[in-house]
């Protein structure tokens, strides 16, 4: 009985696989993140909206073209109806899309922050649980909804922090009418994108052979694995091929990289015309922000012009989310320090000073100066207290020594020896108060 008691507390202490704890300075890095991102979308006009963590199966089943429903986390209701974790944000956001804004025309502006659900296996070494933070902008087919979304994207991942990334840029809609004019089965079509997918140049090369085609579409089906990179690729696929919607696809994004020329961050955007995505409601554009560490993409959307129509409302549309767990894990192994360290103080009394150290907190808080009071022991000392101040991000300490006296210990976070300062407690604070303010105006 003691043994099933001690191993059952032990077992509460973790989380199931594919989720995991995010406290301390992780967890503001990762709010911070949010907040910037979250910011590059309020000044592009997108409004916020929440949608429920769980909706009924069918905003996710196999029609909408969203992932495979294996994947999904399923559960029932008390009326027996199948309901669904939320996997992806998109179908909820054209469901909202239809109800509220069926008589809209003008384009709407939606965004929003929240977390996705996908049970991936142990074996990937994925998160099941992550955090996106992502806009949608619907009715508007145009190339210049298409170029603000990926300026949009790079604006927020360069306010993130990042300097190297790139956004791979792709259509959908190129494989397609490559296969098409190929007469492709859909069999064949599944398997050659799989392979499109994973750059696997022998598999290709084995299915392409055994088709009868042009002989520049087939050059063009075997080179796609290694056709990416500069704009250059556009032009070398435009002389290959006479195909009309292939060539339709080029040019719309030859006047994306124009129009993102003109934002000036052209030297962010690369092509990828073999690239494809596991979303199938993609009919057009397809973006993935990439940079080094972290193996994951940290942004990623598209245009799905048909996907809204599923629930009533015929309406173009075009999106983004920004993974925040994996742009966290880049920034951190980029070491990038995306914020100035703010100002914390720790102010310490004796029990007989308990008013006194009241009253500074309640200074230093109206000077929006985060503060925490804590009664000194007999059995620590100093050093204890600054050993605690640095495991918990306290740049500052306030040692009340008497009535009108403290000692200012300063410099904690950082590795030298911290400097301390005595004087009267006014002056202390007002120290504080300055190079807080100092610290802001940086």
């Amino acid at each position: 009985m003691e043994y099933y008691s001690y191993d059952n507390s032990y077992s509460l202490l973790h989380t199931p696989d594919g989720v995991r704890d995010i406290y301390n300075g992780e967890c503001e890095l990762k709010l911070h993140l949010q907040n910037k991102i979250h910011h590059v979308l309020h000044l592009y006009g997108f409004r916020d909206i929440q949608t429920p963590s769980f909706e009924f199966f069918d905003i996710f089943n196999k029609e909408r073209g969203t992932i495979p429903s294996r994947e999904m986390y399923k559960f029932f209701d008390r009326e027996g109806n199948t309901l669904v974790l939320r996997p992806d944000f998109t179908p909820s956001i054209g469901r909202c899309a239809a109800k509220y804004f069926k008589d809209e025309e003008l384009p709407v502006r939606l965004c929003y922050i929240g977390n996705t659900f996908i049970n991936n296996s142990s074996h990937q070494g994925k998160l099941n649980e992550t955090t996106q933070v992502g806009a949608e902008l619907f009715n508007d087919a145009s190339v210049e909804a298409d170029a603000e979304i990926v300026a949009l994207t790079i604006d927020s991942l360069l306010l993130a922090g990042l300097k190297e990334f790139q956004i791979e840029i792709g259509h959908g809609g190129f494989v397609n009418s490559l296969l098409e004019e190929a007469n492709f089965t859909n069999e064949e079509a599944m398997e050659l994108k799989m392979l499109l997918e994973q750059k696997n140049l022998f598999g290709i090369d084995d299915i392409v052979s055994k088709k009868d085609m042009n002989e520049n579409t087939k050059e063009l089906l075997l080179a796609l694995p290694e056709m990416f990179g500069s704009i250059e690729h556009l032009q070398t696929a435009k002389a290959k091929t006479n195909n009309p919607k292939a060539l339709a696809v080029i040019k719309r994004l030859e006047e994306l990289y124009t129009i993102i020329d003109g934002y000036g961050l052209a030297n962010y955007l690369s092509f990828d015309l073999g690239m494809l995505s596991r979303y199938n409601y993609y009919t057009g554009i397809i973006l993935r922000g990439v940079t080094y560490g972290t193996g994951e993409i940290i942004a990623q959307g598209g245009r799905y012009d048909n996907l809204v129509g599923q629930f009533g409302k015929e309406s173009p549309a075009i999106g983004v989310a920004f993974v925040v767990d994996a742009l966290m894990q880049a920034v951190s192994r980029q070491k990038i320090k995306t914020w100035s360290e703010e100002t914390s103080v720790l102010v310490l009394y004796d029990a007989d000073l308990h008013m006194d150290a009241v009253n500074v907190v309640k200074t230093l808080r109206q000077n929006q100066i985060q503060a925490q009071l804590l009664r000194k022991k007999d059995d620590y000392n100093v050093e204890d207290y600054v050993t605690f101040a640095k495991g918990n991000a306290i740049t500052e300490i306030l040692n009340l020594t008497g009535k009108e006296s403290a000692e200012r210990i300063t410099d904690i976070t950082l590795d030298s020896k911290p400097v301390q300062k005595n004087g009267n407690t006014d002056e202390m604070m007002t120290l504080c108060i300055n190079e807080a303010k100092r610290k802001e105006n940086e």
